[in-house]
């Protein structure tokens, strides 16, 4: 069974939950939910679009044997509340930030109004939406090439990123803390290129992951920047072994620039 449920992000920080655990501990309700049903997320307003593909893995668990995620809540009141009744985890599959799975396309493809409860989707629109996952987080990493010594001229060497760079969830409250103008060169997508342009950017993290330790916790604000794909392939281009920090590379970007504005030399008269 496919099942599609609503959530507050102004009430409880899924993204984070999802991106520490892996799972989330959600109340049940009435609905008959099955180990193994996929139940897609949908996200409230302001974002209004799904945004989590999950599995149930548990069910009826009480509150006694759920994981404390106090932590997460951002109206403790709401926290208290839900503390009443039975829980079900849901084991993150894969998360997206798509224009594709906004609620006007969402009503185009035969949903017939914003989810409030639990819903069971219809086998189209189960075909729509799962034909989006799986794929969305690839539309601003298309496939390129691993470059080798004997690599042809003209071919493009992978970037390797980590998987909150790939992250569109990631990117969207990167951009939504940050604005979508590059940290480092101040490339604006949207004013260059217009339209095709807007809230286009990828995201780099600050720290190497292989730098922080098991228990690291992803804060989406503080972790994340966003820069554009020429500086972002340059902070992850190491230089004896070692890569450049967002401010070195700004530095480097502007000391270059300042470089190529000063005036060339007057050469002297020619002589007869």
């Amino acid at each position: 069974m496919n099942w599609l449920i609503s959530a507050n992000g102004k009430i409880y920080d899924h993204t984070s939950s999802f991106a520490h655990y892996g799972s989330i501990d959600w109340r049940q309700g009435n609905a008959k939910y099955n180990v193994g049903d996929i139940v897609y997320i949908y996200c409230t307003s302001p974002i209004q679009r799904v945004r989590y593909k999950c599995k149930v893995t548990e069910l009826n668990k009480k509150s006694s044997e759920i994981r404390d995620d106090k932590e997460y809540w951002l109206n403790q009141e709401e926290y208290e509340k839900s503390l009443g009744g039975k829980f079900f985890n849901l084991e993150i599959i894969e998360e997206v930030d798509s224009e594709k799975l906004s609620l006007p396309l969402l009503l185009k493809k035969g949903l017939n109004a914003a989810p409030q409860g639990p819903i069971k989707l219809t086998e189209n629109l189960e075909l729509y939406v799962s034909s989006v996952f799986g794929t969305a987080n690839d539309e601003d990493f298309p496939e390129t090439i691993e470059s080798s010594p004997e690599i042809y001229e003209g071919i493009r060497k992978q970037v390797s990123v980590n998987k909150y760079e790939r992250s569109s969830i990631a990117r969207a409250k990167c951009i939504e803390a940050h604005g979508n103008i590059c940290k480092v060169c101040s490339f604006d997508f949207e004013k260059i290129y217009g339209p095709i342009g807007k809230d286009f950017i990828h995201v780099h993290h600050i720290e190497p992951i292989h730098t922080i330790g098991k228990n690291y916790k992803i804060n989406y604000v503080n972790d994340l920047i966003p820069v554009c794909p020429n500086c972002h392939a340059m902070l992850h281009k190491k230089i004896n072994g070692k890569p450049y920090s967002v401010s070195e590379l700004r530095e480097l970007l502007k000391s270059r620039h300042n470089k190529a504005l000063q005036p060339m030399p007057k050469s002297g008269a020619a002589k007869l």
